[in-house]
């Protein structure tokens, strides 16, 4: 098992190697779907995704307000297919409102991040900002290396074990 501190440090870095995220929905009707988006982040550690209203994973969101984020080690990047690293969160999920000064605000930082292409979705209508915003996940650094996250301490990794696995542990996000 890797140490809870080079776990921690390895889990700051982990993130900051993403521009997207693959973002599980689901529809009113509780058919799955699996997509990807560009995020940013803010200070609170809430994803924003800004999304055309268009696509399923938009108007799964706006239908069922939750979602699951991976973020996932490249396949040619790593050393073991079945023990790649990643993260996920499942989230609660709200729309920001267009045109208001956290949509404006969270905008600028898309177009910071992601240059001239934010320009352009600007004037389309249809692109919508949504906040996902974790309520706990788990960091995976491959086998016996797995850590519980929950949302009142998103810094925080706790060490998942046989130990407290027990304790219905095992029905939260893998």
């Amino acid at each position: 098992m890797t140490r809870p501190d080079s776990a921690q440090v390895a889990y700051f870095k982990f993130i900051e190697g993403f521009d997207s995220l693959v973002l599980a929905t689901v529809s009113a009707d509780g058919v799955p779907h699996a997509s990807y988006a560009p995020f940013v982040r803010d200070e609170a550690k809430n994803f924003y995704i800004y999304v055309s209203g268009l696509a399923l994973h938009a108007r799964n969101l706006l239908a069922v307000p939750r979602a699951s984020v991976l973020l996932i080690e490249d396949e040619s990047q790593c050393d073991r297919i079945f023990a790649r690293t990643r993260l996920n969160f499942e989230c609660a999920v709200t729309g920001v409102e267009r045109e208001s000064p956290p949509w404006h605000e969270i905008v600028d930082r898309f177009a910071h991040r992601f240059g001239e292409t934010i320009d352009l979705m600007r004037g389309l209508a249809d692109f919508q900002v949504f906040r996902l915003t974790p309520q706990h996940g788990r960091f995976v650094m491959g086998f016996g290396s797995i850590y519980r996250i929950e949302g009142s301490d998103l810094d925080r990794l706790v060490p998942i074990t046989p130990q407290n696995l027990a304790g219905g542990e095992n029905a939260k996000s893998e």
